[in-house]
């Protein structure tokens, strides 16, 4: 009985990082929603470094980078490299998108499969338009999508990390419904140093009718 269990152990470890769950990336939207998440792509570049540039200090304090490897690379690059992500099922790269303008971005990486299933999630927003929703509704449909579309990676469970003084990151996990699991240090290299995070989570079972759909709900009452 122990060797069955340490084959299965095993075998759930190596699915876990198998690189053949290819992601198809969608567009997604709400009726209820002014917004669009869609897959960035190379014709992106002029419009996307303009909105990343005019917001340069308003993101350069929640800003985590690698502190091993933080080597320059082209947008091209790095559009090559979330297409290779997406062949291997390991990420997923999203503009949001509002009346066909880029107003911000929303990522899930660190994909594992097999006994675990989850994902992190990353998102930042347009300064101009914060305070408008889009972030939670961004973090909703990617949600969506991610934990109970059959057409996308069915994932069992999403992690949002956040920095403690970063209130307003904090109010989208709370209006989206995500669970408090408490603090994690030195977590995450930001703006030049390791940094502890809030960390929260979306499961697949409290998606009910939709993260989107009780998101929407609210906004009406």
């Amino acid at each position: 009985m122990a060797t069955i269990k340490a084959v299965s152990v095993f075998q759930s470890i190596k699915e876990a990082f198998k690189p053949d769950h290819q992601i198809r990336m969608p567009r997604l939207s709400h009726p209820a929603f002014p917004i669009t998440l869609r897959p960035l792509t190379l014709d992106d570049e002029e419009e996307w470094n303009e909105v990343r540039w005019r917001n340069n200090d308003w993101l350069a304090p929640w800003e985590s980078g690698d502190p091993m490897h933080g080597g320059f690379i082209t947008f091209n690059q790095w559009i090559q490299r979330q297409r290779r992500n997406e062949q291997h099922g390991v990420g997923a790269l999203f503009a949001i998108e509002y009346q066909m303008r880029i107003v911000g971005q929303i990522s899930l990486g660190a994909i594992s499969y097999g006994s675990m299933r989850t994902g992190v999630v990353g998102y930042w927003v347009d300064q101009c338009y914060a305070g408008h929703g889009f972030a939670p509704m961004a973090v909703a449909l990617l949600a969506d999508w991610a934990l109970t579309d059959p057409f996308g990676p069915v994932l069992h469970r999403l992690e949002i990390a956040i920095l403690p003084d970063n209130a307003r990151s904090l109010a989208v996990v709370r209006k989206v419904g995500a669970h408090h699991e408490g603090l994690r240090e030195r977590y995450m290299y930001v703006n030049g140093q390791w940094r502890d995070h809030v960390t929260f989570a979306l499961l697949a079972e409290d998606a009910g009718q939709g993260f989107a759909n009780r998101l929407a709900s609210q906004n009406l009452q």
